[in-house]
């Protein structure tokens, strides 16, 4: 159904999607490097969120250039005979710490070398700007509301850019507590658009029953578990 009309007030949605685990046995913290691919649990759970999704007025699926993010896109696309388009604003955010372990009591952290990197949480200063990261995710959240006037757009994206523009988008501070922030593995942030104007956020996780549990939001973390940092 064309939620569309003549005056430019047609409703859109657009579901800010976070991909599904990735096969990661050595727990590093992957950020952009390529060859990251999705486990078969993470499979498992695109393929849940596109069942979730199938009945859907999906027009435009778009995704991260970054595997695991086009792989969990894919089930999505196909149940609704569309291709995935690719948009580099929707990519992980830098870090310095990628390719390195940064599990809880173990890893970066304990090394001197390192610290001179975490003194500023609030921009922050171990890697990409949070209010770039809100520049380029809302570039790329208005580019699929664009392409799916009237419908609903997926963008298969990544935790960390996902919160901060949802941090943006309900007012609060982009600096947090990355334990708190609520975008579970193969969740959707949703994005209604009434024109071009954001009307409600809403948020959901139709796979998770696989998430494991200490992946969840607001679990606790488990010592070497860097695979809670891949986003």
């Amino acid at each position: 159904m064309n939620n569309g009309d003549a005056n430019g007030d047609e409703i859109t949605v657009v579901h800010l999607m976070r991909h599904g685990e990735v096969h990661n046995p050595e727990g590093v913290l992957y950020g952009r490097r390529p060859g990251y691919h999705l486990s078969d649990l993470g499979r498992k759970m695109a393929d849940r969120v596109a069942e979730h999704l199938a009945d859907r007025d999906i027009t435009h699926v778009v995704a991260s250039p970054l595997e695991r993010a086009q792989e969990t896109a894919s089930p999505i696309a196909g149940a609704h005979g569309l291709e995935i388009a690719t948009d580099e604003r929707l990519i992980e955010a830098a870090n310095v710490f990628e390719g390195k372990t940064f599990g809880v009591g173990d890893g970066a952290l304990k090394k001197p070398g390192n610290w001179k990197y975490l003194t500023n949480p609030f921009r922050p200063s171990w890697g990409e700007p949070y209010i770039e990261q809100v520049v380029r995710m809302m570039a790329a959240l208005g580019a699929a509301r664009d392409a799916a006037r009237g419908h609903e757009a997926v963008a298969v994206s990544h935790q960390l850019p996902i919160w901060i523009v949802r941090s943006f988008a309900e007012r609060r501070r982009l600096w947090h507590d990355p334990r708190k922030r609520q975008c579970t593995l193969a969740s959707l942030t949703s994005f209604t658009f009434h024109g071009d104007k954001i009307v409600s956020v809403g948020y959901s996780e139709p796979a998770r029953d696989l998430v494991p549990s200490h992946l969840l939001a607001g679990a606790k973390p488990v010592k070497g578990g860097s695979k809670a940092f891949g986003a």
